[in-house]
This record gives structure tokens, sequence and C-alpha cells, in this order.
């Protein structure tokens, strides 16, 4: 282990031992914290099923895995998160697709979606749409 390290965790221990008279509670990173995100108000409107399909194609062929998970958060938000903050409708979905391709960040903290200049703007309007048809809303 980096002495550096040690002493700083050492440092650390010992300032918040000094700060309170409680042993500072330590808990292992296997506990992510559930952190609640604002949801968008709205109706979701009605999509044609085959944007949606022609959407599920697209993202299965591009580098959108990488960063998302269906249900399961990654280096991004799960796909069903973003499909239980952001209703489909079609300001949203424009919105979103204009991310996709020209990418971003701070709208779900930290991570930074990356920018994807050769995607259509139509084909990332239907990876959009399948993406807020997820299950989980």
């Amino acid at each position: 282990m980096n002495s550096g390290l040690i002493l700083a965790t050492t440092f650390l221990l010992g300032f918040l031992s000094a700060c309170s008279s409680k042993t500072p509670e330590i808990r292992p990173f296997s506990e992510p914290e559930k952190k609640e995100f604002f949801v968008v108000p709205g109706e979701d409107e009605k999509v044609d099923l085959e944007i949606i399909k022609r959407g599920q194609v697209l993202v299965a062929y591009s580098d959108c895995y990488q960063c998302h998970k269906e249900a399961d958060k990654a280096k991004g938000p799960s796909f069903s998160d973003i499909a239980r903050r952001y209703p489909m409708r079609e300001a949203i979905i424009d919105m979103l697709a204009r991310k996709v391709i020209s990418g971003g960040f701070g709208a779900w903290g930290y991570p930074v979606m990356s920018a994807h200049p050769k995607v259509s703007v139509e084909d990332a309007r239907a990876m959009v749409t399948y993406v807020l048809s997820v299950e989980g809303k």
C-alpha cells in the first residue's frame, strides 16, 4: 500500500476521532448510497412502435452499453432511470437526441456523456425513444 495513502488515512481517522467522541463509522464501499433524482413532470405521448424497435437495434449496434445498462447504473445512468426521469414527449426526445450527438455533463452528476457527432438526428431520436420506453417508469 502506498505510504502516502496510509499516512492520509491515519490522519483522517485521527482528525475524525478528535472532532467527535464517537468512533467514526466506516462503511464498506459495497454499500452504494441511493441518490434521488428529479423527475421531469409530464404525461407520455404515444409513439410508433416501429421507432422504438429501430432505436433498440441502433442502440445494440452502438457504444451505448459501454456506459449504460438497461436496469443498473454503470458509468452513466441506467436506461430505466432515464426513462423514469423523462416523459416520452417530442420536446424531451429532441433535447436528449441533441445530447447524444453533442455530449454533455451535469444532468446525472459526475459522468460525462461522450459526443456522438456521426449519429444522425433521426437515429439519435430513435435511440432516445427506445431508451425512454425501457421498463421501470
